[in-house]
């Protein structure tokens, strides 16, 4: 398992990875830059042909992402 494991994380390279329990089974957290959504399978599918993973993501923004979303003005629109 660790060498398969070391592979997947120098091919994703992730600013972090964590590994931990997610359900009362083992589970990791990857921090990862993903500019492009086409990039998912290259994330997911090494987990899924390698382990039969399960693979979640979730989607975070820093404090620029936000600014240049257009928030404000949806606020604006929707309120």
């Amino acid at each position: 398992m660790g060498a398969k494991l070391a592979r997947i994380l120098e091919a994703i390279k992730p600013e972090a990875a964590y590994f931990t329990e997610h359900n009362g089974q083992r589970g990791a957290v990857l921090i990862v830059d993903l500019p492009d959504a086409s990039k998912i399978p290259v994330l997911a599918e090494p987990w899924f042909l390698t382990f039969q993973a399960d693979v979640e993501f979730r989607i975070a923004m820093t404090p620029e992402d936000l600014k240049r979303s257009g928030i404000d003005k949806m606020g604006k629109q929707w309120s």
